[in-house]
């Protein structure tokens, strides 16, 4: 019977492999119209969406290392690759989200020249670019911190882009050189507050924290009500990835089962009710002098 718990995540190699390249030739595009126009802020705008390029490198590397299988040394894998990049990319938008405010500050007190047509066509393009790499990813933001942290990305750059547009529009058309900062600093509030949950969450999980979409007080009950079960105590849930959860838990009965059935179906209801994929059981009588390791995890 197998007992290889290692469960491959999403495959989201094609996605990545055509964000990168989507992204590269919009690069190149920018650099380029930004060298004939002699625009500073295409050019700038182009050194950004490289960063962000790095960032869906480093998203991909994470969910590619997740896959490898375990080794005698490494028993959990390269699985954490992806919650260690997760606080990455939190921090690389949080400082993009820094630069954009600054930058629109500046921008309040000495207004720069109004944006010509060839930034808008540009910025046009990089709205419809960002907004189909976003989308690339938008199946798996809401399970997985990596994947959400590459979405992010890609939806705070189209959003970037589409305020250079609608700015662009107004100074060309109304001469009003002050809506350009004014979006900037909308735009960074909404990357701020979008970014906050993911470093948070990305946090937590990097100091082992029971993941969000799980309840520990649930779980404890759950297994309180298991029958002959009569306490339980260092009951630990922590996460093994950004979408792989693990739990330790002994379970102080009365009497043993004849056979692993209970085993079984605790496994079963930890993994469809709770999305615990890898539980270790203990299973202690009553009188047995195996000690709790932490006071605040021996209690009933």
């Amino acid at each position: 019977m197998s007992h290889d718990h290692h469960h491959h995540p999403t495959d989201y190699n094609r996605a990545f492999a055509l964000a990168v390249v989507l992204n590269l030739g919009f690069v190149v595009v920018e650099a380029v119209f930004g060298v004939l126009s002699q625009s500073l802020a295409l050019l700038t705008d182009a050194g950004h969406n490289l960063s962000d390029v790095m960032g869906l490198l480093l998203a991909w590397g994470a969910a590619t290392l997740a896959k490898k299988k375990p080794s005698a040394r490494r028993t959990y894998g390269y699985s954490r690759a992806t919650i260690i990049a997760s606080v990455l990319s939190g921090l690389i938008l949080m400082g993009a989200v820094g630069a954009i405010a600054w930058e629109a500050v500046n921008r309040l007190f000495a207004p720069v020249e109004p944006a010509g047509m060839t930034i808008v066509v540009v910025a046009a393009i990089g709205v419809v670019v960002n907004t189909a790499t976003a989308l690339f990813f938008v199946s798996g933001k809401d399970h997985d911190l990596n994947i959400r942290g590459a979405f992010l990305h890609m939806a705070a750059d189209a959003g970037i882009s589409l305020g250079v547009v609608v700015s662009g529009l107004l100074i060309l058309g109304f001469g009003l050189s002050w809506v350009d900062p004014v979006i900037s600093l909308v735009i960074a509030a909404v990357i701020f507050l979008s970014t906050w949950g993911l470093l948070r969450d990305a946090l937590n999980l990097s100091v082992d924290a029971v993941p969000r979409n799980v309840d520990p007080d649930a779980v404890r009950g759950y297994l309180l009500g298991l029958p002959g079960v009569s306490s339980v105590h260092d009951l630990h849930i922590w996460p093994m990835s950004t979408t792989e959860t693990a739990l330790t838990a002994h379970l102080v009965m009365e009497a043993f089962p004849d056979d692993d059935a209970l085993i079984g179906e605790i496994a079963h209801e930890l993994a469809h009710r709770f999305a615990i994929g890898h539980p270790t059981i203990q299973l202690e009588h009553a009188a047995s002098d195996v000690d709790c390791h932490q006071a605040a995890h021996c209690a009933d």
